[in-house]
């Protein structure tokens, strides 16, 4: 089975810095995109940041509101996708799930935890 393994949350002040990883493992045959969503609260899961491959180069997308402040990034050899999180808001603070598109199925860590104190 394919699983996907979080790690980097927790909590940090206001302005600081995280950086989550999320690494996939198990009977992998191809890995069509990576990305991460998150969920405050009360409020809807959103697209935090993907990265998708195509033919020659690697495409990415963010979310409106972490636009500038955060950074992708995906290691095809480890299977593992990154996210650099640099001076975050007390609105950021939300679970944080890794999901994957992994032999045309779709799969979700289990979610973690990123809290930013004011």
């Amino acid at each position: 089975q394919v699983r996907l393994v979080e790690s980097g949350g927790g909590l940090v002040q206001a302005g600081g810095s995280l950086r989550l990883s999320c690494a996939a493992s198990g009977s992998i045959f191809s890995v069509n995109a990576m990305g991460w969503y998150r969920q405050a609260p009360g409020k809807q899961r959103e697209l935090v940041a993907s990265i998708t491959r195509g033919d020659s180069a690697a495409y990415v997308d963010y979310g409106d509101s972490v636009k500038g402040r955060f950074a992708i990034s995906r290691d095809n050899i480890k299977n593992t996708v990154y996210l650099q999180m640099n001076s975050l808001k007390p609105e950021d603070t939300a679970v944080y799930y890794c999901n994957a598109r992994i032999n045309l199925h779709d799969y979700w860590g289990q979610g973690t935890q990123v809290t930013v104190s004011s």
